[in-house]
């Protein structure tokens, strides 16, 4: 399983750049911007709110899933569901 970021994507459909996002986000350029090349293994819910409040848009307009080529990449059972 793999998540895609594309926040680059909205902020180009949004003509909005990294330094006028990560002011009215909140947070420092470099780490904006490890967001936005996808060098990051996790985001708190607050930053991807503020991200949204800012670009006007949803969280799956910048998380995208992408299932492995080889399976189902591991996903457990729905809850409830037998294994």
């Amino acid at each position: 399983m793999a998540i895609v970021l594309r926040l680059d994507r909205v902020m180009a459909d949004r003509k909005m750049s990294l330094k006028e996002l990560s002011e009215r986000v909140g947070i420092a350029n470099v780490n904006l911007s490890k967001i936005k090349t996808g060098k990051v293994s996790a985001i708190r819910f607050s930053t991807l709110d503020a991200i949204c409040v800012a670009l006007d848009c949803q969280p799956g307009d910048i998380l995208e899933h992408r299932p492995d080529e080889g399976g189902d990449g591991g996903t457990p059972p729905p809850h409830g569901a037998p294994s």
